[in-house]
């Protein structure tokens, strides 16, 4: 059977192993052929649906087993499947609905009420049974037979994800099919994931990190251990329960797993059945990588850096990470980075450039949005002085990222800062990314932190600290320390702590704290 969908792992799943457990959530579990027969029944009724297509329908949802099946089914139609995180307030759903034309949406009944807020005019159907007017996956697999045949082109618009832009409007990415099946078989092999595995289903399934975890669970015939992330006595319930082997994660969730009560925690000896740990989507500090290597001891860890364009750009090697700790690592398998600068020309070691992706897991572009499409998906004309470009073929898209990197003398790659995140002080240019760097590095005791500038006149922008901790600590001892690694005019002149930094989309919400502290008035 050849594989070009995800769709195709469900049925060569199915097929293979239909008795194996693919999903666990608490004391539930689903057969690939289980989950196979009710996704058909899913897709079944979906397709009947008078939509045409390519029509987006939205899920907007809490993480369940029935949240993984409406994923699937979408993905085996002919529809575009649009998460809506559950943060989401109902005028943020508003805009995605309208933005993208969504036409149906897949929820639980703890959000039917926020849809009705949101002024949303198209069909819901719920996982559960609210009323006998509504339609609900329980009426669904009564009625339905399992028989569907998906007529997906590995081509065709799979999925569009939302992430909120510096203006606060959010953007839509396009994913294709290819783009999923990409993600699923790269990440598996440098990851080197086995059947045997147990993926721990704690991210999001709505951005496309989290959402791997499915597709890498269908491509190894894994299984997925669903977990909402809560309190840190539940998390370790959740690995040591479901036996969990492989661990997806997002730094801030390190930070806030080891938070607890140090004699609530769980033994090494607890925790050594987890083989791998990835994080991606942020910085790794010093504690975090010590706590992990005491507290999984047989754990490989996997730092992993990715772009909104594409899905996975690089990570580095396990045997790096207390060399140079401080690494987003090399290329993945079947992709190409270049660094390059303003001209166009190969940046030497530790010269700082722009980063372009060239290879696999490019997204299709932004959703009604060509002027971003633009700026980020660029014809390979762009490395016209870097390679090659034999036949004068420039039709390939490579993404020119806004990351600023650099290399070091051995080819392993640096984050610096973003195009769009400099600060301009006083005639010089700050990079935010520099001070974060400093403050995980020296002051162990801040948990999270953000850096950004703040309009003032007179030297265009200050810059501004936010960070949280279990206690505040005293301004002028951050500055003492901060002076110690930086110059004076890298110094910031606004501090705030919070005792929590609120997320958007699993990333500090800058722009939520920079408007916070302007109607303060600093």
């Amino acid at each position: 059977m050849s594989v070009n969908c995800i769709r195709s792992l469900l049925e060569i799943s199915s097929q293979t192993h239909s008795d194996k457990i693919a999903l666990i959530h608490n004391e539930r579990s689903l057969s690939f052929g289980e989950l196979f027969k009710k996704v058909n029944q899913i897709a079944h009724y979906l397709s009947e649906l008078d939509l045409k297509k390519g029509s987006r329908v939205g899920i907007y949802s809490n993480k369940s087993i029935e949240q993984v099946i409406a994923i699937l089914a979408l993905l085996s139609t002919e529809y575009i499947f649009v998460p809506i995180t559950r943060f989401l307030k109902p005028e943020q759903v508003e805009y995605i609905v309208k933005d993208c034309d969504i036409q149906c949406i897949i929820t639980d009944k703890t959000k039917v009420e926020r849809i009705k807020e949101a002024n949303f005019e198209g069909k819901v159907i719920t996982y559960e049974s609210i009323d006998k007017e509504s339609i609900s996956f329980e009426e669904i697999y009564k009625y339905y037979s399992e028989n569907f045949k998906t007529t997906v082109k590995s081509f065709d618009n799979a999925v569009i994800t939302y992430s909120f832009a510096a203006s606060g409007l959010p953007k839509g990415i396009v994913i294709t099919h290819r783009n999923l099946i990409d993600g699923a078989r790269v990440v598996s092999k440098y990851l080197d994931l086995k059947e045997s595995d147990i993926i721990s289903g704690t991210l999001s399934f709505n951005l496309d990190y989290g959402l791997n975890q499915i597709f890498c669970m269908l491509y190894k015939r894994a299984t997925l251990a669903i977990h909402k992330l809560v309190l840190p006595s539940d998390f370790f319930l959740h690995l040591m329960r479901d036996k969990v082997s492989v661990l997806p994660i997002m730094p801030i969730d390190i930070t806030q797993m080891f938070d607890d009560d140090p004699h609530r925690l769980p033994t090494p000896k607890q925790l050594e059945r987890v083989r791998i740990i990835t994080s991606s989507g942020g910085k790794l500090t010093s504690k975090m990588l010590e706590d992990v290597e005491k507290y999984f001891p047989k754990a490989t860890f996997f730092s992993m850096h990715g772009l909104s364009e594409a899905f996975r750009s690089a990570y580095l090697d396990p045997k790096q990470i207390k060399i140079r700790p401080t690494s987003i690592g090399k290329a993945i398998p079947d992709v190409e980075l270049f660094i390059i600068n303003e001209q166009g020309e190969a940046c030497k070691a530790r010269e700082v450039g722009e980063l372009i992706h060239r290879g696999a897991c490019i997204y299709k572009g932004y959703w009604n949005s060509p002027e971003d499409t633009n700026i980020r998906f660029k014809s390979i004309k762009i490395l016209e002085k870097v390679i090659d470009l034999e036949g004068g073929l420039t039709d390939e898209i490579v993404v020119a990222s806004g990351d600023y990197v650099y290399k070091d003398e051995e080819d392993y790659i640096y984050f610096h800062s973003r195009k769009d995140d400099m600060i301009k002080t006083s005639g010089y240019r700050v990079s935010p990314a520099e001070i974060e760097r400093v403050i995980h590095e020296h002051i162990s005791q801040i948990d999270a932190c953000a850096v950004f500038g703040v309009e003032n006149e007179m030297i265009e922008e200050e810059i501004a600290l936010v960070y949280s901790t279990s206690s505040e600590i005293a301004k002028n001892e951050l500055i003492f320390e901060l002076k110690k690694h930086l110059p004076n005019y890298m110094i910031p002149t606004i501090i705030v702590y919070k005792k929590s930094i609120p997320l958007h989309f699993g990333k500090i919400n800058k722009t939520t704290l920079k408007e916070e502290i302007m109607a303060k008035g600093k």
